[in-house]
């Protein structure tokens, strides 16, 4: 029988390789081809669909760093809480690069089957972070990845 990474650990290395080290081939390891993801703007299947909601985000903040925090896993579900930060240095988001710093919080929920993800769920505040990133009396729509 095969041994496969448990939660936890695809928590961690999904936000190091995937997330910091931008390595693409990844993705196709660490979750599943047919995979959920519900993010902060939008929900995607698979890792074709992930791939393009990467893209998006990368092009509005291309030097974004996600630490984790702290990692709570039992049986195949994780938890795991980070703190990203960057410069939206690109206008993946639907306006204008501000070059700000951005500093956020979150929340991702993993379901693993068979090491790979097939499910993850981030709850974040991009409003907030939209919001902090438009000059005073402008506003913008949070961005649907």
């Amino acid at each position: 029988m095969p041994v496969y990474p448990d939660a936890r650990e695809l928590g961690r290395r999904w936000f190091e390789e995937v997330w910091n080290a931008r390595r693409d081939e990844s993705i196709d390891e660490l979750m599943s081809a047919d995979a959920l993801a519900r993010v902060e703007g939008g929900e995607y299947r698979g890792t074709a669909g992930f791939r393009e909601m990467q893209r998006v985000f990368l092009s509005a903040l291309p030097d974004v760093r996600i630490e984790v925090e702290e990692i709570l896993a039992e049986g195949d579900r994780a938890a795991v809480r980070w703190r990203a930060s960057g410069t939206h240095g690109g206008d993946g988001f639907g306006f204008k690069a501000t070059n700000r710093p951005i500093d956020v919080r979150g929340t991702t929920w993993l379901t693993t089957k068979e090491g790979k993800i097939i499910e993850g769920c981030d709850t974040w505040n991009l409003s907030g972070l939209i919001a902090s990133l438009s000059a005073p009396g402008e506003s913008h729509e949070s961005p649907r990845f």
